[in-house]
């Protein structure tokens, strides 16, 4: 990578890219099963599928996926029809 490495504001040096190597088996924080390298855990930490196998897997799959969810037509709004009314309907006054 370029540049991975960083100076804090103490003026200590912070390598990333040792920092990702070193902590790759880790566990990773969330919900999900994988260590920080992108590896399926199973029970007990164990590799059950290598992060190359889900690449190449996900890849093999993603040509298959439509690129935009088709919508359902709109069903046509009901037509209603109101009585026509004439202008002198309304100049008249009842008395």
């Amino acid at each position: 990578m370029a540049n991975s490495v960083y100076r804090t504001m103490q003026g200590k040096e912070i390598d990333l890219d040792k920092l990702r190597i070193k902590n790759e088996m880790t566990l990773a924080v969330g919900n999900v099963k994988v260590n920080a390298r992108g590896d399926e855990l199973g029970p007990g930490g164990k590799i059950i599928k290598k992060r190359e196998d889900v690449m190449t897997e996900y890849h093999a799959h993603a040509d298959s996926l439509p690129t935009k969810a088709a919508k359902p037509p709109k069903a046509a709004a009901p037509v209603v029809t109101t009585p026509e009314s004439k202008f002198e309907d309304f100049d008249s006054e009842e008395k």
